[in-house]
């Protein structure tokens, strides 16, 4: 995950070193780090915790302003203290105004986030707990970053305090879209794709929490937090929503704001409850179709396969779910999965284990035409991730059982036909092949559609397949001819 891409950038950073200020309550280190531009200058205001409570865990925060200024203080320096206690870093992030063209604050908060994990080690940072945090315009921004970033700058949870999320013309706050699209504001295009909540995407968002007041009047709660909140929730990510009564907007960290000690105390508990996967777990990648991603499981991310096999493996193991409904193997198929983002984050993801689960799409009559082209596509994908930096153990799965003839997928198909192909593919490359068309044989662990598994379903996936991962892999005749050229 973590890439050094940034000696370009810090070539021209000035770090300026705060030594003789007072450090506020919990700050054991604080500095400035600046990034000249052309024309402006993008500044990051770090703060670290005292180094002996430090959690290894940092938030990004972006300050408000409509995308004309910056609230700096009461939304991004004066939260210092409550981050540092927790032993949270907290880097305030100074970004550049776009003025219409809408990359110059992206790109800042993007580098950002990729600077604060390129300098993890130095920092005391674990790269998979940095969070985004951001209040009105800041926190569109953070949605931005959140739901359109790639893998490497797409932060691990996301804080959003009375967030302006559409552009659309209907309850949008007017001033942050107008600076932000400028020219492109009646684009509709361009107004759906930076609409947030019309981009939040199944596993692939990160976690969030909303926090707003009913009575805000200058970014409509409905739609905007409340917005984003629904789609998360229709998504299936994790997400809560805390909307207080009375506040209006803009309240920050002002202890004026009447429910300033609850908001406090339960975004500190949010915070608390939110789990981050150790620096140096061993990390899993679930690849698949819906039946990975967990289609017709509600809140999938809790539920599904992927999930449950992480609490099946515990903290030493790091597990994602990289499944797209309706996804295929074939590059010719309807729905291509190596065409997705989530193939592109499965890589730059970098796993040391893989878990293949495709195939159940690619019987379709409409795709399984393309059955010649199947060995090749696969041997695409298994080079791939191959040629990653981490060289992953893959192990390929089989479709689980059809019970039913459905959009013309047929389990016949996929034992005579899909099933040995793929055991060609992982004979071929020396390979592991989990039988899971062997685990469901009761369709009572099927939904009514009889293609995918229920939650009870995923749970005999979940272990079929960790059963496999905590037992190491064969030695294959390759690895014992590497070996015994080592040992002369």
């Amino acid at each position: 995950m973590v890439k050094q891409r940034f000696p370009r950038i810090l070539a021209a950073v000035i770090v300026t070193l705060l030594c003789n200020v007072a450090l506020a309550q919990g700050v054991g280190r604080q500095f400035v780090i600046t990034i000249p531009h052309d024309t402006d200058t993008t500044r990051l205001h770090v703060f670290l915790p005292q180094p002996q409570s430090a959690t290894g865990r940092a938030v990004l925060t972006c300050p408000g302003g409509g995308y004309s200024h910056l609230a700096m203080q009461h939304e991004g320096t004066e939260w210092a203290r409550f981050f540092c206690e927790q032993g949270t870093a907290l880097v305030v992030l100074e970004y550049r105004m776009p003025k219409g063209i809408r990359q110059v604050p992206v790109t800042d908060a993007e580098n950002a986030i990729r600077l604060i994990r390129d300098s993890a080690q130095v920092w005391g940072i674990n790269p998979y707990d940095v969070g985004i945090m951001g209040f009105s315009a800041g926190g569109h921004l953070a949605s931005t970053v959140s739901t359109h970033a790639e893998f490497d700058a797409r932060p691990n949870f996301s804080i959003l305090f009375y967030p302006v999320v559409t552009m659309g013309k209907k309850g949008q706050h007017e001033g942050s879209c107008k600076n932000f699209l400028g020219e492109d504001r009646d684009d509709e295009a361009v107004v759906r794709e930076f609409s947030n909540n019309l981009q939040v995407r199944r596993h692939l968002t990160p976690p969030a929490i909303v926090l707003l007041a009913n009575d805000d009047r200058g970014v409509p709660p409905v739609t905007n937090g409340i917005a984003y909140y629904t789609a998360m929730r229709n998504a299936g990510n994790n997400c809560a929503l805390h909307v207080y009564p009375q506040g209006g907007h803009g309240f920050g960290i002002r202890t004026s704001f009447a429910y300033h000690d609850i908001m406090m105390d339960e975004l500190s508990a949010w915070l608390k409850r939110l789990k981050a996967p150790k620096a140096d777990a061993v990390r899993v990648a679930c690849i698949g179709n819906s039946i990975t991603d967990g289609s017709g499981i509600d809140m999938a991310e809790n539920f599904g396969y992927p999930a449950q096999l992480q609490q099946l493996l515990g903290e030493n193991y790091h597990v994602r779910n990289f499944g797209v409904g309706a996804r295929t193997l074939l590059n010719h198929g309807d729905r291509p999965y190596m065409r997705e983002l989530a193939w592109r984050d499965a890589l730059a993801f970098n796993p040391q284990v893989v878990v293949i689960k495709l195939g159940t799409n690619d019987s379709k009559t409409e795709n399984w035409k393309y059955k010649d082209e199947f060995a090749a596509d696969y041997q695409q994908m298994i080079d791939a991730l191959k040629a990653l930096p981490s060289h992953p153990r893959i192990i390929l799965a089989h479709p689980i059982k059809a019970f039913k003839d459905q959009w013309t997928i047929t389990d016949k198909v996929i034992t005579e036909e899909v099933i040995p192909a793929i055991d060609a593919v992982a004979n071929k490359n020396n390979l592991e092949v989990i039988d899971l068309h062997a685990v469901i044989t009761d369709s009572k662990y099927i939904l009514s559609d009889g293609i995918h598994p229920n939650a009870q379903g995923a749970r005999l996936m979940a272990q079929a397949v960790a059963n496999v991962i905590k037992t190491p892999p064969p030695v294959t005749n390759a690895k014992a001819k590497k070996k015994n050229r080592k040992s002369k």
